[in-house]
């Protein structure tokens, strides 16, 4: 194969061989509804490997959240507590009040004169690379804290909780009001919240904690599968999840009573004791058909080689990429957990003089396939519009958005070396524009 004309897409699905037959299955028998066996399956084996009593399958994985909050009970005027950095429902927000928490840290990580055994970013005469950026931070004479540094090769790897882009739950007491019901716990891109003191801080206060694991299936947390924290948890099976069903997702819960309310929700509010078509309440088609539930089966047979899979393609990067100018890369672990790497994220140091924008703009035309960094809430022009967030600021969230993407990280991404490598002469080509910004000859 050409790598030279190769397309590298941000994400490919993986699929392992045994899903065809899974899916043929339904249609050779009919079941192709959510009335099929394949979605009580799905369930019960979702809900054992989250260390879960009852799992909810439902559309996707916004739906799980729309579940979750109307079963909590959460309505308008009630405080939410949760990060801007992520996506939510427009439902969500126009029934209740969502407040933010997420980190203020600084974040200072970079990778400082080390050497490279691939040395990708000195191709073409592109950029030296003992002309590595110098040492930025936004508070001068912290530069060590929440980092350590690998004698060998002279590399700073960030191990604050900043890197982790969740919410900074240290600030999570000084923002409970009486109005607090709530804390949505989202899990991003590398790592999971640390939910000990979360937990912790609902139960001393009485709110109920939903835990957003979408991007963190097959990822543990204290010892526990991420999925099992909380009152209640959701799922998404996008894609670009570690196991995919197209399109899906799930709620998770202990409750009895709970799971009830979740799949009346999913189902228009159906009363299986009552007349068919009869409302007392006011749900969603949110179900999830037979065909798709038989795909997650088979993608859940895999899950921990998917894993595996995710965490071989983001060490690979890491290699790759060590002492790359330019660049912020996350790291492996932290905490007592490992990066999942659900996606390979990386941020711009603050000295590059471009935004994330136009790095992505040079690795489409290089043909690798990039995503930024969600777009904060507090930001979105649709929610400004409706009179939300009106004069709040949250400079992380606002900076991730704007200095930081992904790179190609689905399951069946081949060819990651290439990938990396091509990266590497973009970040050359930023080394030399901040060469240049500061007077370097």
């Amino acid at each position: 194969m050409d790598l030279s004309t190769t397309a590298f897409a941000v994400n490919t699905p993986k699929f392992w061989g045994g899903e065809k037959e899974l899916v043929a299955d339904c249609i050779e028998t009919g079941w192709i509804s959510s009335e099929g066996p394949a979605v009580k399956e799905f369930e019960s084996k979702m809900a054992s490997r989250c260390s879960r009593r009852h799992a909810i399958a439902c559309a996707n994985g916004t739906a799980a959240l729309d579940i979750a909050v109307k079963a909590l009970n959460l309505s308008e005027g009630d405080e939410v507590r949760t990060a801007p950095n992520q996506r939510q429902s427009l439902e969500e927000t126009r029934h209740y009040t969502m407040s933010y928490d997420v980190q203020e840290k600084r974040l200072v990580t970079h990778e400082r004169e080390s050497t490279c055994e691939h040395n990708i970013w000195e191709k073409e005469g592109r950029c030296d690379s003992s002309k590595l950026l110098h040492h930025l931070s936004d508070h001068p004479g912290d530069e060590h804290e929440g980092q350590k540094t690998t004698e060998e090769t002279n590399t700073q790897t960030n191990t604050s909780e900043d890197a982790t882009f969740n919410m900074d739950v240290s600030q999570l007491a000084s923002k409970i009001t009486p109005k607090t019901k709530a804390i949505i716990c989202v899990h991003t891109y590398h790592f999971p919240v640390d939910m000990e003191p979360v937990l912790a801080l609902a139960k001393e206060h009485g709110i109920k904690v939903i835990e957003d694991a979408a991007e963190m299936i097959g990822q543990t947390c204290l010892g526990r599968p991420c999925g099992s924290f909380g009152e209640i948890s959701t799922m998404s099976f996008y894609p670009n999840k570690h196991i995919t069903t197209g399109e899906g997702g799930m709620v998770l819960c202990d409750d009895p009573e709970l799971a009830e309310r979740c799949q009346q929700l999913r189902n228009l509010c159906f009363d299986p004791k009552k007349r068919r078509f009869v409302h007392e309440d006011l749900g969603w088609n949110y179900r999830m058909t037979n065909l798709q539930a038989a795909l997650g089966l088979g993608q859940l047979l895999h899950l921990d080689e998917a894993v595996q899979r995710k965490r071989e393609i983001g060490r690979l990067y890491s290699k790759l990429l060590k002492g790359c100018p330019g660049l912020i890369l996350p790291p492996d672990d932290l905490r007592s957990e490992t990066n999942i790497y659900w996606v390979y994220g990386v941020e711009l140091l603050p000295s590059v003089p471009c935004e994330a924008d136009e790095v992505m703009k040079h690795l489409a035309a290089a043909k690798v396939g990039t995503r930024p960094f969600f777009w904060p809430m507090h930001e979105q022009p649709v929610f400004l519009q409706m009179g939300l967030f009106k004069g709040q600021s949250f400079p992380v969230a606002e900076r991730i958005a704007r200095r930081g993407f992904y790179i190609p990280s689905g399951g069946e991404t081949s060819h990651t070396r290439r990938a990396g490598c091509i990266l590497g002469h973009c970040t050359a080509w930023l080394g030399c524009l901040d060469r240049r910004d500061h007077g370097a000859t």
